[in-house]
């Protein structure tokens, strides 16, 4: 190969852009006294349905927001409607992720309905959310029971960014062989300043705990506002 040729790691350059335009994202939410969330997971862990649960419990004290990213559809974004806060759906084209500039258009969106809590509930996937920062203020990962408890060895980078993961579905583990303390040992050597909180969605357990400390990082971050 001749020593002429330029080797471009577009990776790298596309990666460093985002980033730029995430923490520009960051510094208009806190003007826009807006703090967002960025939900993440794998499909069928429950996130629509932790969505529903987190909305139905702090929908009184702050005025919410949610985008759903997905490929395509509105199933979700109509599921969240019907609980009385503002929805909107984000079609990524086919992408498996979203990106800082596609979460800003959301953004944009929801200021008109001048919210104070938003959420993005990424597309359902392990491997490219984790590698975009969406300009969020805060990730947050679920990973369900059935999935395992190695997912944390498997997926490193999606667990050690995230502030919180949300043990999803704990009332199947009778059914499944998850060991909840090698779970926690897993994510705690991805990350160890990750807070772990077991629920289960359906029935609501661990639901307090995640939304108290949802509550406390929102509460911070707009008592901060510019």
């Amino acid at each position: 190969m001749s020593d002429s040729v330029r080797i471009i790691d577009i990776k790298s350059n596309v990666l460093e852009d985002n980033d730029a335009e995430a923490d520009r994202l960051r510094s208009e939410l806190k003007d826009r006294g807006i703090f967002l969330l960025n939900l993440m997971s794998s499909p069928g862990s429950g996130k629509t349905t932790t969505l529903g649960r987190t909305v139905t419990k702090l929908k009184d004290k702050y005025s919410i927001g949610v985008m759903e990213a997905d490929i395509d559809s509105d199933v979700d974004a109509k599921t969240i409607a019907n609980l009385g806060v503002h929805a909107i759906q984000l079609h990524t084209g086919g992408m498996c992720h979203l990106d800082a500039s596609m979460t800003k258009q959301g953004v944009d969106e929801l200021t008109e309905k001048k919210v104070e809590l938003a959420i993005l509930e990424n597309v359902g996937n392990l491997v490219c959310p984790a590698e975009f920062d969406t300009g969020a203020c805060k990730n947050v990962m679920i990973l369900s029971v059935p999935e395992g408890d190695d997912k944390p060895l498997k997926y490193p980078l999606m667990f050690s960014i995230c502030d919180v993961v949300l043990i999803n579905k704990t009332d199947v583990m009778p059914y499944f062989d998850f060991d909840m303390d090698a779970a926690k040992e897993n994510i705690k050597k991805r990350n160890p300043d990750a807070k772990v909180i077991p629920i289960c969605a359906k029935t609501g357990e661990g639901i307090d705990e995640w939304c108290e400390w949802l509550s406390s990082q929102v509460d911070a971050w707009l008592q901060t506002e510019k």
